[in-house]
């Protein structure tokens, strides 16, 4: 199971707030593998299996079963940068 911070969902919930509107509660962003250790995030609907992560009363991520089970021990946290607020995995100790 993908572990996500507080401040993590926080950072997603303000991702889908400027992507989606507020009357379409079954809708979150899903985690992707898009290419060799790269991930991305896409505007979904929750799917059968899916874990989903909430705030606030958003899905403000949606991780595909498989996917889910690889990134096992994962933490999605934030970590500041020049460029603003940057979403990072790391292995949970």
């Amino acid at each position: 199971m993908v572990e996500v911070t507080e401040r993590a969902r926080e950072e997603l919930k303000k991702a889908l707030d400027a992507q989606v509107q507020a009357d379409q509660p079954s809708t979150g962003l899903r985690l992707a593998l898009v290419g060799p250790d790269e991930f991305g995030l896409g505007v979904d609907q929750e799917q059968e299996g899916d874990q989903v992560v909430e705030h606030e009363g958003a899905k403000v991520l949606i991780v595909e079963t498989a996917l889910a089970e690889k990134l096992d021990g994962i933490t999605i946290d934030v970590h500041e940068s020049e460029a603003g607020p940057k979403l990072v995995m790391s292995k949970t100790a």
